[in-house]
């Protein structure tokens, strides 16, 4: 009888593990980039790790924001996706949405400024950040 109870732990443990990481999926599928975004934002990708590195060096930036960043820069350097590649729409894009759902809380923290003093692209590149980010509203109303 004692082994039952530990193929139904693993079994428990396993359909956990599956349920979250479906309730993942889902959360990368509700926030990522509506329309043209999603691919704006991987072109921008190159410029906008660049931003992440600085952003993290950052001391004058609360620690929080660069504990973030930290761990952003760790996600992006593991070989292994939260979404597999062979996955449609989401698989090549996860990286791009976590880094905009990443940026957007950090933007939010940091301010405007802070975004703009690290930006390495162009300005066009910029508006599209903030765009992805949410400042294009907070921008326009200060």
């Amino acid at each position: 009888m004692t082994g039952w109870w530990g193929w139904d732990l693993l079994i428990g443990v396993a359909v956990a593990l599956l349920v979250t990481w479906l309730a993942l999926i889902a959360a990368l599928a509700v926030f990522r980039p509506r329309g043209g975004l999603l691919r704006e934002a991987l072109r921008l990708l190159p410029d906008v790790l660049r931003l992440v590195r600085r952003l993290a060096a950052d001391r004058e930036l609360p620690r929080g924001v660069r504990v973030r960043l930290g761990l952003l820069l760790a996600y992006l350097a593991m070989p292994l996706d939260l979404v597999p590649d062979f996955i449609p729409v989401l698989g090549y894009a996860d990286d791009a949405i976590i880094v905009t759902a990443v940026l957007r809380s950090v933007v939010r923290r940091a301010g405007l400024e802070a975004v703009r003093r690290h930006w390495p692209g162009t300005e066009d590149g910029f508006t599209v950040l903030c765009r992805l980010t949410g400042l294009a509203e907070r921008d326009s109303a200060s």
